[in-house]
């Protein structure tokens, strides 16, 4: 893709200890990507949304970890935006329906890593390519956030 612009600046998975308590193991998130944030000075938040599962306690504790995530970029001010897992691999591999490893084969190929930190590690990645790719489209009509909306719909809005 000619005129990319994006870098990776840093990427990884946050490993738990699974003796941890689960609201410990919250804290940790939040606190790590409070971390991140503080380190790389993001100007926005995409996330993944979950949009399956089998089980519900674990679809539980994935949305907890996801709010937790994401209050740690709302305290710092930024706003979060979300993709369904099929937008993502569709923006990333031109199939919304593609496996782990073409993401990955994907993200290798257009971000220039090597460094194969696990397939949660790639599709956070992917994520951050959906975004970009979105955001230079001009997210293909569809508005992830009351702010940008606004923004783009001045006429819209009563006050």
């Amino acid at each position: 893709m000619e005129g990319r612009t994006e870098t990776v600046l840093e990427y990884g998975f946050l490993q738990l200890e699974k003796q941890e308590e689960h609201f410990d193991r919250l804290k940790t998130i939040y606190d790590r990507i409070e971390a991140v944030i503080r380190r790389t000075e993001p100007t926005v938040c995409a996330i993944e949304m979950p949009v399956y599962g089998r089980n519900a306690q674990s679809m539980l504790k994935l949305g907890r970890a996801q709010a937790a995530a994401v209050l740690a970029a709302l305290n710092a001010g930024l706003p979060v935006v979300q993709y369904t897992p099929k937008e993502v691999k569709k923006s990333v591999t031109g199939n919304g329906n593609a496996a782990k490893e073409q993401v990955w084969f994907m993200i290798k190929s257009l971000l220039k890593v090597e460094d194969n930190k696990g397939f949660d590690a790639s599709d956070a990645l992917g994520v951050a390519v959906c975004h970009a790719g979105r955001t230079r489209s001009g997210a293909g009509g569809q508005i992830k956030s009351w702010e940008r909306f606004v923004a783009a719909n001045p006429n819209r809005v009563k006050p």
